[in-house]
């Protein structure tokens, strides 16, 4: 897929590369032109999530109050295929105006192929200040290729009731993988998993873990056989063929387990994942449940972890394709969602980012309908609450080989020190 891509790049780097500044131009008066004779300016705004989950209401609004600029939403799934789709019609230029980027790699790779536009010259709005200090970490040489539209969230999603029949407090802020470990024992019975965790979820603590400690250590090399993960690592696979509170690797993988649905059916406990699962928690209709939902952050290895890192700090960043010939009205539109026009997305679990929005209508809109099903105390505390967070700054090579090294211990295809020893190996080998 890679190879396509750059192929495709390469196709089109011909024709384009001497033009793009008179792409730009041509964009900006093309618009002009549009504006005073009363043309409509189409755009498309590619995104992951399903129209039906508030983008389509975001476009229906913006659309009513802007005749002159429609836009389209296309929906993208955020797998390998679905991203090499938006970068095809990214580098085409023919279908994709704004773009949502998930991970900091993956625009990495945008702003590489030159299809995101660098927002330096944009003076009219200033991200820092709208969006604090974590929209910084979505900076590539120091600058912006979008806007970090909402709060990331990734946290314990706890079923309150069976909470209560085993006599266990809702967690503090500041537990253990330990304290996880022992409390997915006393709620693990039939048919129900202490413990189930999404695949987004699945790396947040040693992902946490190395972003406070370094990927690398003070001589260069590699970070990636520190005892910590070595901790966490074992600890999770104990959970798993020891203990029997959490579905085995290669069962989860296997039978792609959905394990948000598990969780809303009682079939797990306490679920590992992010806000995005509020778009199904909420839905009482599709996904009904009769307990209480409260929440506890991702744990830390152990209790006196140092400058360890919690999985968060903003996201959904909403691009401007470099590419594209209606920068100003796409432009125009990105800072209308990031202000407020999102806001529709927040029933769904997606709470801006921007100082422009209140944290408390984000909230009503999230709870609307639904507020006798949570915790309050514990939503505050966790889904609300100021953490130090990251955007894991490791190239995707590198995270693909960490993930081919600990699926082999998973499957007890290799042992925990076999693991580490070749995740290093593979990190150090990209890093030379």
């Amino acid at each position: 897929m890679t190879t396509l891509a750059a192929s495709m790049l390469s196709a089109c780097g011909g024709i384009n590369s001497s033009s793009s500044n008179e792409g730009a131009n041509a964009g900006s008066a093309s618009e002009a032109s549009a504006g005073s004779s009363g043309e409509k300016i189409n755009l498309k705004l590619w995104g992951a999530v399903p129209a039906e989950a508030g983008p389509q209401e975001v476009i229906d609004n913006w659309n009513k109050e802007n005749p002159d600029i429609q836009v389209e939403y296309v929906r993208y799934v955020n797998d390998d295929p679905g991203n090499l789709k938006l970068d095809t019609a990214l580098i085409t230029a023919q279908d994709a105006d704004l773009f949502i980027n998930y991970t900091i790699n993956r625009l990495q790779k945008r702003v590489d192929a030159g299809v995101a536009l660098d927002l330096s010259s944009k003076t009219d709005y200033n991200i820092d200040e709208q969006m604090g200090p974590d929209a910084a970490q979505w900076k590539i040489g120091d600058k912006y290729y979008g806007i970090p539209t909402k709060k990331n969230m990734l946290f314990i999603w706890l079923n309150k009731n069976m909470l209560d029949e085993a006599g266990l407090p809702v967690p503090s802020v500041d537990w253990t993988w330990d304290d996880l470990r022992e409390y997915a024992k006393k709620l693990t019975k039939e048919n129900v998993y202490g413990l189930m965790q999404h695949d987004a979820a699945f790396t947040a603590t040693i992902d946490g873990t190395i972003a406070g400690l370094g990927v690398t250590k003070p001589d260069g090399t590699s970070n990636f056989d520190n005892d910590l993960w070595k901790q966490q690592l074992q600890t999770v696979h104990d959970m798993m063929f020891v203990d029997k509170s959490t579905p085995e690797y290669g069962e989860q993988v296997t039978s792609k387990m959905p394990v948000d649905t598990n969780f809303l059916k009682g079939e797990a406990a306490m679920l590992a994942a992010g806000e995005f699962i509020f778009r199904n928690a909420n839905n009482q209709k599709e996904f009904p449940h009769d307990f209480k939902i409260a929440f506890a952050t991702i744990p830390k290895v152990t209790a006196d972890q140092k400058d360890y890192k919690y999985a968060g700090g903003l996201g959904d960043m909403l691009s401007v394709n470099a590419k594209s010939k209606n920068q100003d009205a796409a432009w125009k539109f990105a800072k209308w969602y990031a202000d407020g026009g999102m806001l529709p997305m927040a029933s769904g679990g997606r709470i801006p980012s921007s100082k422009s929005v209140d944290n408390q209508q984000a909230m009503e809109l999230l709870l609307k309908g639904n507020e006798d099903s949570y915790d309050t105390a514990s939503l505050n505390n966790v889904v609300f609450g100021q953490f130090p967070s990251f955007q894991l700054n490791v190239p995707q090579q590198a995270l693909d080989a960490r993930k081919e090294e600990y699926e082999k211990y998973f499957l007890n295809e290799q042992d925990i020190d076999t693991t580490l020893t070749n995740m290093t190996k593979r990190h150090q080998d990209y890093i030379k």
